[in-house]
């Protein structure tokens, strides 16, 4: 199985380069209307579709592009993806082309417009040196061999003195050097002799092979196995990728259906003046979840009645007899009993995910006519589907359609949802994102949206902002707090409402604002909240909603926009450096100095100074998401370059200099993320006790 990590969307209509946009279970892509979020999910789609998704080049590429590009197809990539292989499908790769396991994990696939798919793996990587210090002992070793050895046979005359001169001139090369690159493994091959032919009886001539399969396989780590290469590889990893599914248009039920109409549609067959394509999908869906053919359903119905030709050509209505009549009668009550099976199934399955009313539902077919009514506790008598609320007639489909087909035929496939939810109430929509939270057990799924209530602000990290830039193109970030002239105020805004950055959200939603510094600090405070409450470490009295302050020097900005009407002031948690403690002072000595224990200092927390909010993580999840930045680095491992009980932030950034790496733009939002995903899918027991009890003790002064 593959997971998608990422994406990039390049050379797509209003697309030049989306940058990377990263995955998790649930993503949600936001921001306002002509940003060009349903593109870059249409990009996605067109990489492995399930059904329809034709690459389209006069319509898909860039309208300036078209002219220039039509004719070279098979150069212009418009979508890439990297994909996380799990264990048995590594195990695969790996028996297929003998490569480092490492090297298996991660898959990027690329297509073009010509439909072809461009297979590479981005954790290969050739070896750039080897130590000279293994060769000189592997010859060293083998010319001390030679001496004790003997030529025993007159075939063998000379070839002892032969394997010497050329052991003599390896060492000799590779005796001046420290290090030793693929030119000089060629050198070598060129000192080893010529004109010795194997003989049974010789001992000089297999120690010689040994010591030439010795050198290779030293030299072998400059050119490991490339999956990418092989072509059984590559057609695997076409063959395992996810499909996508894209959903747009949810076609709405109605309450009454006409059967002879809705057998036709599902036979794909055209109703004149009709056109109910929209509904199609549904209609196929409610029938699956009824389980029964809409032509079972017409006939089980059929009165006992039938009309005959009498001899002279009329036509009569010939009277049924008692058991054609019995025979009706139990059709109709089996139709009955199936219909209302179907009707308590989905009455208890749709009452698991909608949280808006207790509805009850009931499937009823009059002759040819298959009708939807739906009752509630506050009105109790029924109604047919379509009187009830587009909120509730678009959910019920939704549900319908999503709970049937991710389940069957979409069954591993990645949801892309465009603008799914837009006729449902706010709170309604809150709902969908636990329905989406579910699906993604089964699904990963991508969603756009321009609405505040369809971010998790549980999960913020999870949400993407879609723009568009100076020239009209569209970009995806995932700095929800971005200072950039360039980043559209108003794409974001759904993401700073969904965080209630205003009072009347802050009051309506009930929740506890808690001021940090900056993003990063967001994401490890609500990894933590989630993980303490899933192991019933930590209840909240209301919801806890952690807020970036964009830096020490924006906190009294946002304290101001969030304060209560009561002008209480919200919690502050400052990191223990030195910017941190300067802000715990000011703020104390003026803004809060009649509620100084609202500012809580991270040091508080720690056995050590000038830590910050990553001290509070277990170093072994920070490690391998800091390790990420350092693939390059070869002589030293960060893990060994860490020092416990000392701030780790600092650390990360000496090693840098340490090897002229120049740290990326956002790298601790990065490191955050990837930790956050980390605890996430952290079993119990896996953070140890210590930390465990400074997460304990910090969330007990939330509970204030």
């Amino acid at each position: 199985m593959m997971t998608l990590k990422r994406f990039r969307v390049t050379n797509f209509r209003s697309i030049m380069d989306s940058g990377w946009i990263d995955c998790d279970d649930v993503t949600s892509l936001v921001g306002i209307n002509e940003a060009g979020k349903s593109n870059i999910i249409l990009a996605l789609w067109k990489m492995n579709p399930v059904r329809d998704g034709k690459i389209d080049a006069l319509h898909d590429m860039p309208t300036k592009e078209y002219s220039s590009w039509r004719s070279i197809p098979e150069k212009i990539v418009f979508i890439s993806a990297d994909y996380e292989l799990d264990s048995a499908l590594i195990d695969e790769v790996v028996d297929l082309c003998k490569c480092d396991r490492d090297v298996a994990t991660t898959v990027n696939i690329q297509r073009r417009y010509d439909g072809k798919y461009l297979i590479s793996f981005p954790n290969y990587k050739k070896g750039q040196s080897i130590d000279a210090a293994i060769v000189n002992e592997i010859v060293s070793s083998a010319a001390a061999q030679l001496s004790s050895m003997k030529e025993k046979t007159k075939a063998e005359s000379g070839i002892k003195d032969k394997v010497a001169i050329s052991y003599e001139q390896i060492l000799s090369l590779v005796s001046a050097k420290m290090e030793l690159v693929q030119t000089d493994f060629e050198e070598i091959k060129k000192q080893y002799p010529t004109g010795i032919t194997r003989s049974a009886t010789s001992e000089i001539y297999p120690q010689l092979q040994n010591t030439k399969r010795a050198i290779e396989k030293a030299f072998s780590v400059l050119n490991p196995a490339n999956p990418a290469n092989n072509g059984d590889v590559r057609k695997l990893m076409i063959a395992e990728m996810p499909s996508f599914v894209y959903y747009s248009n949810y076609g709405n039920l109605d309450a009454q259906i006409y059967l002879p109409h809705a057998i036709k549609w599902l036979n794909n067959e055209v109703v004149a003046g009709i056109d109910n394509s929209a509904k199609v999908r549904t209609l196929r869906v409610l029938f699956d979840f009824v389980k029964l053919n809409p032509q079972e359903v017409l006939e089980l119905g059929k009165d006992p009645v039938s009309k005959v030709i009498d001899n002279y050509g009329r036509e009569i209505i010939k009277q049924p007899t008692a058991e054609e009549i019995e025979k009706a009668t139990e059709q109709k009550a089996a139709r009955t009993i199936l219909l209302n099976s179907a009707s308590t199934d989905l009455t208890r399955k749709f009452k698991e995910w909608w949280k808006q009313g207790n509805y009850i539902f009931r499937f009823q077919a009059d002759g040819e006519f298959f009708k939807i009514w739906v009752a509630d506790e506050k009105r109790p008598e029924e109604i047919e589907l379509e009187r009830r609320s587009t909120g509730l007639q678009w959910f019920l489909s939704f549900f319908l359609i999503f709970l049937v087909e991710s389940q069957e035929a979409h069954k591993g496939a990645i949801l892309l949802l465009d603008e799914a939810g837009q006729s449902l109430h706010p709170l309604a929509q809150k709902d969908l994102i636990a329905f989406f939270e579910n699906l993604a057990k089964t699904n990963q799924l991508i969603y756009t949206t321009h609405s505040p209530f369809l971010v998790d602000t549980s999960n913020i990290d999870r949400a993407k902002v879609v723009y568009s830039d100076d020239n009209g193109l569209t970009v995806v970030s995932s700095d929800l707090r971005a200072a950039d002239d360039k980043l559209n105020e108003k794409s974001i805004y759904a993401v700073h409402a969904a965080l209630g950055l205003s009072v009347s959200d802050i009051l309506l939603q009930g929740c506890q604002p808690i001021i940090v510094e900056g993003p990063s600090d967001q994401h490890y405070f609500n990894a933590i909240k989630l993980y303490l409450i899933r192991n019933k470490k930590y209840t909240p009295n209301m919801e806890l909603v952690f807020m970036p302050s964009g830096g020490v020097r924006g906190v009294a900005g946002v304290v101001s926009i969030v304060s209560g009407k009561d002008g209480e002031l919200p919690l502050v948690i400052l990191d223990a450096d030195g910017s941190g403690k300067g802000a715990k002072d000011k703020l104390q000595s003026g803004l809060y100095k009649h509620n100084v224990d609202a500012i809580i200092n991270v040091g508080e927390f720690l056995d050590f100074d000038n830590g910050e909010v990553e001290d509070l993580l277990p170093p072994k999840f920070m490690i391998r998401q800091i390790s990420r930045l350092f693939r390059d680095v070869e002589d030293e491992d960060f893990e060994d370059f860490l020092v416990t009980g000392q701030a780790i932030v600092p650390q990360v950034e000496a090693f840098a200099a340490k090897y002229n790496i120049t740290l990326p733009k956002g790298w601790k939002v990065d490191v955050a993320r990837g930790v956050k995903q980390q605890l996430q899918k952290a079993k119990t027991g896996t953070v140890p006790d210590e930390y465990l009890k400074k997460w304990e003790a910090l969330f007990d002064k939330f509970n204030r």
